[in-house]
């Protein structure tokens, strides 16, 4: 039998705004790429079958879960992780705040793909009615706070990004 290694992928996307290059093997996971080989650990895994969006990342602005996205599908792509959203001062993005001000976390798992996610939902549609960001927030699960509070997180974090944008 033969124990050959699969051939390396040369992976080049942007990451957080910044152009990168890696290899990596051609099965390995978004999420395996940037935790492991980029040292990016807010991007969480837990359920690796597509379920709870701990894993929730940015690919071209959409929000795609990292642990099932094989990392040369990011070839040429734009990324961004919780680590990306900060702002040039080092500032926290509105998203981030606001979930602090809301209280829409206690354990943290979960808050790097929640906020990626709204992210990607108030990037797409300033001004979303409750329901729309319920039902966009579908397939981030949270086992600590309930969702009131990252309701009133996202709705905030509209209501800001609206008022320090124009």
């Amino acid at each position: 039998m033969s124990s050959a290694k699969p051939a390396l992928v040369d992976l080049r996307f942007e990451l957080n705004g910044k152009d990168v290059s890696v290899e990596c093997e051609p099965q390995q996971t978004l999420s395996e790429v940037l935790r492991n080989r980029f040292n990016l650990t807010g991007t969480k895994i837990s359920c690796e079958v597509q379920v709870c969006g701990a894993c929730t990342v940015l690919v071209d602005g959409l929000p795609v879960s990292s642990c099932t996205y094989l990392a040369y599908e990011a070839q040429g792509q734009s990324v961004t992780t919780i680590e990306g959203l900060e702002n040039a001062d080092r500032s926290l993005h509105p998203i981030q705040q606001c979930f602090i001000d809301e209280f829409a976390f206690q354990c943290g798992f979960c808050t790097p793909g929640m906020i990626l996610s709204a992210k990607a939902l108030l990037d797409d549609n300033p001004d979303p009615s409750d329901d729309e960001i319920i039902h966009h927030m579908d397939g981030n699960l949270c086992r600590c706070t309930g969702y009131v509070p990252i309701l009133k997180a996202i709705r905030k974090a509209a209501t800001v990004m609206k008022e320090t944008s124009g």
